[in-house]
């Protein structure tokens, strides 16, 4: 029998809940960033790409191989051609911090995907602030984040696995929004 006692602290809870009106649970933040350098060749170049990319984040790269062979571009099948890093935490916040002053805070509409991630490139290295060295030259970057709310944990666990319900996934909206208000960015509809 639920006692009269109960009742009371029930409602009293409910109220306490609409008076804070934020639900922790849907606050927004970083899960990773990756950092991908594509040099589209083997060798010396992408070593020093890779070598651009440990100075940035002081974590060793992991290099990419070609999947199949494009004689137009010079590649074959399993040769590396790229290098990326992924990098969580504070240290992501800070080099995505570095990114979109880069592209002064401005991104466009379709740099955020469906799923509430976002992504975007740079031309040159040395606009985050690493000093121009001539032995290495200089690379372009691709920088892509991937948004989470807690408890996206649910759907990957080994045990007790479930989906994560409709509310509770990142949209498109949800991600541009986040951006607008943590960063104060802004989205545009098509590039200029």
């Amino acid at each position: 029998p639920v006692t009269l006692l109960g009742q009371k602290k029930k409602r009293k809870y409910i109220n306490k809940m609409a008076d804070q009106k934020t639900n922790v649970m849907k606050d927004i933040k970083i899960d990773k960033l990756i950092l991908n350098c594509c040099v589209g060749e083997s060798g010396d170049r992408l070593t020093r790409a890779a070598r651009v990319l440990e100075q940035l984040t002081g974590q060793q790269p992991v290099f990419s191989k070609a999947r199949y062979t494009v004689r137009t571009f010079g590649i074959r099948r399993n040769e590396k051609i790229s290098c990326h890093v992924t990098v969580r935490g504070d240290k992501a916040a800070e080099i995505l911090e570095r990114g979109l002053k880069v592209k002064e805070f401005e991104l466009l509409q379709k740099n955020f995907s469906a799923t509430g991630n976002f992504g975007f490139g740079i031309n040159e290295h040395i606009d985050l602030g690493i000093k121009y060295d001539p032995t290495t030259g200089i690379y372009g970057m691709d920088f892509f984040v991937c948004l989470t709310r807690a408890g996206a944990r649910v759907a990957r666990r080994k045990t007790r696995q479930q989906k994560v319900g409709f509310p509770h996934k990142l949209t498109k909206d949800d991600a541009i929004q986040w951006f607008q208000d943590k960063y104060e960015g802004v989205v545009l509809a098509k590039a200029d």
